[in-house]
């Protein structure tokens, strides 16, 4: 099939990324403190001096692992550059620098000069050039298949004939034909094996060596070849051509990084279209009442715009005027749309699926949730494992062995048989290549972190997912965690007979409106609407012990803790009484009134989560700062291996290291500022979306969703990561020790050399592209609603 237009003349003009240089007016747009907003963040100094920057970039021209540490050698050059990490799967880079010592358009122009291109994370010129590239590679490939066809059919007729000719064929005949052979193979020489040729130079060039050195070395050698044999048959090169073999893998390698290209667009690719929901404009209503159009990055809070169907909100704020259908999947995990009217809340990121709106801005650019959501993501997308650095840090050494086994082969043909000696080195060069060795782990981790993102679960740190995947222990903080974090009210006893039920409820949510408190909100929610008729006038909060407020007829009321209310109360019997659950108190003039206790909300999805962990074989833990009693009865109820209560943030990191000890790997759930030690000490840690900031900062994974069901999900892709990365690895080794012996001894001609490069590297890819598919984000293994054993106790 053809493809759908011809490259443009600008296409094919363009000088390639190695040629490109950084303009002046790009390298205004760099330095633009508004426009470098958007891709580059404050980051405090260790040291403690002026704040550092930490800039997202992607890179244009990379292809392989060698290419990654190049870039990094060439950036880390820079004076005041302090880190740069680049990965190659997802092609971005994350610089860390000094504004004082360094400017974001040198490192750009750092990049340019290594003979890459760089763009501002979240670009739209670089999803512009990716989709010029795209177009650009399925035309190389075309010419290449088409020319290869062509040599094919000349080359067939002449296997077997000698130059001279013989009784089917005059040598004038197969003189033509190698003629034709020859002149069809120079388009694919200068067109069609332009990556692989300017890759090559502009290694050479900076005096180094990366994967496109050995396969524009295979190119040149056999068309050098071929050529000599065409033109003076019996020569120097002898008289066998190998246009067809040259033709057929450059096609196949073309095929092969076109297949890498697309499948780049799905793994890294779906955390791009993720990162890029905000719209380009924004329609503000101006004082004078009429609408102007401006970039959403001019902003502010206090802003009016207006957003259409079909239109992604460009920030957090309300509802002003108008109903819609939200999609707010990528913020909350949550697939069905969500109705939000007059005074409700819209975040950055979410789309309108069905009506105009108007929106009141509260918060824009990096104060919005969607921002923190992209840092995450891009943190994701950035970060290298370890096993991947240890494995780009071979790339060099290993294509220097490449080079000199090649050579080695060439020279023992030479003796053994000469004519076959050129593509016996050519084969070996292609087949040695390790490009899905580079791409097994990178390609199968940036797929799961795809696949969880698209349901609320974000990755922080990649090589999380092969610790959760061999985690152990599972353990559970309480508050916020297992149960939601509000409080219901689930008892109300009256302990002074003047007053019903209903009426100390209705006084106690009087004054428990002027508090945002938990256990005053859960009254507020617990008081019939009319019980709300009773008012309170000069209420006041005094933090740490309660309310206080004065009725109609002057009575002092107050509401919280026992030692507050009472004030000279007189005790009773259920005042001595040992709460089971957080409880307040209600009393009058110093006489009790009521007492009300409260309980934590369980998560609806809590004790399926538990007992599907255990049906796979996982203890569970619950590690909690409240009451032994609170934290045994959760754990009881919930079929919890152990619990632990009343635990200090340092029992819990305590204890942590104590599992730890024994060579278990653990997992800890947290939510809360008191997790944050405990997450950081733990193998691998995973937040809540809601949770406090600190908790977040320190988790490998963010469940944005809020759904405990998600760490079973998590668990069950982290397992299936690691089970696809090994057979990567499995088939790229096993690739290379039946493909290089065969190479070294002529079992195998350069085009099937290429065939095989090619096909690795798309197996490793579609292999980890498994990992995208829809029912791929849970393991079907995984039950989720059987039913909890019993506990065993502590």
């Amino acid at each position: 099939m053809l493809p759908a237009e011809m490259p443009s003349a600008d296409d094919t003009a363009r000088p390639p990324p190695a040629a490109c240089a950084l303009p002046d007016e790009e390298a205004v747009a760099w330095d633009d403190p508004q426009e470098q907003a958007r891709f580059t963040q404050a980051v405090p100094d260790r040291a403690g001096g002026p704040a550092l920057r930490r800039s997202v970039l992607i890179i244009e021209g990379m292809y392989c692992a060698a290419c990654s540490v190049h870039i990094e050698q060439a950036v880390l050059r820079l004076p005041g550059v302090l880190e740069a990490d680049v990965n190659p799967a997802s092609r971005r880079a994350s610089v860390l620098w000094d504004p004082d010592r360094v400017h974001a358009s040198t490192i750009a122009r750092a990049v340019a000069h290594a003979g890459y291109r760089a763009y501002p994370a979240l670009s739209v010129q670089a999803e512009a050039d990716r989709r010029r590239e795209e177009r650009l590679a399925l035309w190389r490939l075309f010419v290449a298949g088409f020319c290869m066809m062509q040599v094919m059919m000349y080359a067939v007729p002449t296997y077997g004939v000698a130059p001279t000719g013989s009784q089917d064929m005059s040598g004038d005949i197969w003189q033509l034909l190698q003629w034709a052979s020859w002149l069809l193979s120079i388009p694919v020489l200068l067109f069609s094996a332009g990556p692989f040729l300017q890759g090559a130079w502009r290694d050479l060039r900076a005096r180094r060596i990366g994967m496109d050195v050995p396969v524009a070395l295979g190119i040149v050698v056999t068309f050098i070849a071929s050529t000599g044999a065409t033109f003076d048959p019996g020569g120097l090169f002898g008289e066998e051509v190998y246009f067809d073999s040259l033709t057929m893998f450059v096609f196949f390698l073309l095929g092969g990084r076109y297949l890498v290209l697309r499948a780049h667009g799905v793994t890294a690719g779906a955390l791009e279209a993720l990162m890029q929901r905000l719209p380009e404009t924004v329609e503000r209503e101006a004082a004078d009442g009429r609408l102007e159009t401006l970039p959403v990055s001019r902003l502010q809070a206090g802003d009016r715009v207006r957003v259409r169907a079909g239109q992604a909100f460009p920030a957090d704020g309300h509802i002003e005027d108008g109903t819609a259908w939200v999609d707010e999947a990528l913020l909350t995990g949550e697939s069905a749309a969500q109705e939000r009217g007059p005074g409700q809340p819209v975040v950055a990121g979410s789309f309108n699926l069905s009506a105009p709106v108007w929106v009141r801005v509260e918060r824009v650019g990096r104060d919005t949730r969607y921002a923190r959501i992209v840092e995450l993501m891009q943190r994701a997308a950035t970060e290298r494992p370890a096993f991947v650095q240890a494995v780009d840090r071979i790339a060099g050494p290993f294509l220097w062995a490449v080079l000199a086994a090649a050579a080695l082969c060439a020279l023992a043909w030479a003796f053994i048989e000469p004519s076959r000696s050129v593509w016996v080195a050519v084969a070996v060069l292609i087949v040695t290549c390790p490009c899905a060795l580079s791409l097994a782990t990178p390609s199968a981790l940036l797929s799961a972190a795809g696949a969880l993102a698209r349901r609320g679960v974000l990755v922080q740190r990649l090589q999380a997912l092969e610790a959760l995947a061999q985690a152990q222990v599972f353990v559970f903080d309480k508050t916020g965690t297992l149960t939601e974090d509000r409080l219901e009210l689930g008892g109300c006893d009256v302990l002074d007979g003047r007053w019903s039920r209903q009426q100390a409820l209705a006084h106690a949510a009087a004054l428990a409106q002027a508090s945002l408190h938990p256990v005053s909100r859960a009254l507020v929610e617990a008081a019939e609407p009319d019980d709300h008729a009773a008012s309170m006038l000069d209420v006041r909060e005094l933090p740490g012990s309660g309310l206080e407020g004065r009725d109609a007829q002057g009575r002092t009321w107050r509401l919280g803790s026992l030692s507050h209310v009472r004030a000279g109360a007189a005790r009773s019997a259920a005042s001595d009484q040992a709460p089971a659950g957080p409880e307040a108190w209600l009393s009058v003039d110093g006489t009790l009134v009521a007492r009300f206790e409260l309980s934590e909300r369980l998560r609806p999805d809590a004790r399926a989560t538990i007992a599907a962990l255990r049906a796979q074989g996982m203890e569970t833990v619950l590690l909690s700062g409240d009451r032994p009693e609170a934290s045994q009865a959760l754990a009881r109820s919930l079929g919890m291996d152990r619990w632990h209560g009343g635990a200090l943030p340092e029992d819990k990191l305590a204890l942590v290291r104590q599992a730890q000890a024994q060579g278990r790997k653990l997992a800890m759930v947290g939510d809360g500022v008191n997790d944050g030690p405990v997450l950081a000490q733990a193998d691998v840690s995973l937040a809540m979306g809601q949770g406090a900031a600190l908790a977040r900062a320190q988790a490998d994974i963010t469940l944005m969703s809020a759904r405990l069901a998600d760490v079973v999900t998590a668990w069950s892709m982290a397992r299936r990561t690691v089970r696809i990365i090994r057979q990567n690895l499995a088939w790229a080794a096993a690739y290379n020790a039946v493909g290089i012996p065969m190479a070294a001894l002529g079992w195998m001609p350069p085009w099937l050399a290429g065939l095989g490069m090619a096909a690795s590297s798309v197996l490793v890819i579609a292999n980890a592209w498994r990992l995208t598919r829809p029912d791929g984000a849970a393991d079907p293994t995984v039950p989720l609603t059987i039913a909890p054993a019993t506990a065993t106790g502590p």
